[in-house]
């Protein structure tokens, strides 16, 4: 990763108060980005952005699919890249509102990439949907980036309805796909399981385990043990969005394009070795399998296929069980009242050394 390109650069992240934006914005800053924020309020309790103290040139709260205030909040931070990260980003909560899973999710990005044919100043967008977008037959050898989008529930599907709408509005409006277009290059980009501290989320599997080795009954309710993900540390996807974000803006030959940042083969886990990790890492709580309940529809087996993003530069840093390692080890200290800022400014610089390494 280019740290002089980052360097005085100015940053748009949608979704900034979420898990996975308030560590990329605390890792802009730390390379030197102004970073400006758009995002509704902080949802869980407690929010790991709160607890960062992450400085932001502004913070924009507001409504991904309201086109007035995207468009407000583009002209104030007249951004050079934009990280599209907003998003209803939760399973569960999908049936129970698929209405406002998608609308967030792609009327969300089509009114933001709309609002973005109106702000010169961008250059570079990325839009993160996830690993869910493809069409699940549960296969082993895992999905590449040509596979047909798809998806069982409403955040699946959603997800796939994503990339296909930013796919049509990159062809429809900007370059170089349309002569005379918009200089903005767009690319969509796919990650995996992703897991690290601070995340507090309802209804994801390493909060519930925390909460629950943590809790009063320090047990661990799992319905789906057996159920195959590439889990990765949160830092792992965040580097593939910083590292496409540069190759777009370089106007690099066919990055503006779909994008899978999962863990090498083998790195896959069931939810039960996850579970047991996590509670080994803890050093206390006890597991709960409830797999026989009545539930709602989950893919049992998702695999990505990585290998293209290695023309970026990308490459998977922490194996699962340093991953697990992170992510227990910082929810330990963190029960035992370390800050959360210094936690992850620690894991930023030991991933940041270990990308070199």
């Amino acid at each position: 990763m280019d740290v002089a390109f980052w360097k005085g650069r100015r940053v748009l992240v949608t979704g900034h108060t979420g898990f996975k934006g308030a560590w990329l914005v605390l890792w802009l800053r730390q390379l030197g980005a102004q970073v400006s924020g758009l995002s509704l309020g902080p949802v869980s309790e407690p929010d790991l952005w709160s607890r960062l103290g992450a400085d932001v040139v502004a913070e924009h709260i507001g409504d991904i699919r309201d086109r007035e205030f995207v468009e407000n909040a583009l002209a104030a931070a007249r951004p050079e890249v934009v990280l599209h990260l907003a998003a209803q980003s939760l399973v569960r909560p999908s049936y129970r509102d698929p209405i406002d899973t998608f609308s967030t999710n792609v009327m969300g990005t089509v009114t933001l990439l709309e609002a973005i044919r109106n702000a010169p100043s961008v250059q570079a967008c990325v839009v993160v949907t996830s690993d869910k977008c493809y069409e699940n037959e549960e296969k082993t050898e895992g999905y590449l980036e040509g596979d047909r989008m798809g998806g069982h529930d409403p955040y699946s599907a959603s997800k796939g309805c994503t990339e296909l709408a930013a796919a049509s509005m990159r062809r429809s409006f900007f370059q170089p796909a349309v002569t005379g277009g918009h200089p903005c290059r767009i690319a969509t980009a796919r990650a995996g399981n992703v897991i690290g501290g601070g995340d507090w989320s309802d209804d994801r599997l390493v909060p519930d385990i925390v909460r629950g080795c943590l809790g009063e009954g320090e047990t661990v309710v799992i319905r789906s043990p057996r159920s195959v993900r590439p889990w990765q540390h949160v830092l792992e996807p965040l580097q593939g969005y910083l590292l496409l974000a540069q190759a777009l803006f370089q106007q690099r030959r066919d990055a503006d394009d779909g994008w899978n940042f999962g863990p090498d083969a083998g790195q896959e886990r069931p939810v039960i070795d996850v579970a047991s990790a996590v509670v080994r890492a803890l050093g206390r709580g006890r597991i709960d399998i409830q797999e026989n309940r009545a539930d709602l529809h989950e893919a049992r087996l998702l695999q990505l296929v990585s290998t293209k993003a290695r023309q970026l530069g990308w490459r998977p840093v922490w194996d699962f069980d340093t991953t697990i390692e992170k992510t227990a080890g910082w929810y330990r200290d963190w029960a035992a009242g370390s800050d959360p800022r210094a936690l992850c400014l620690a894991q930023i610089e030991q991933f940041s050394k270990d990308i070199d390494g």
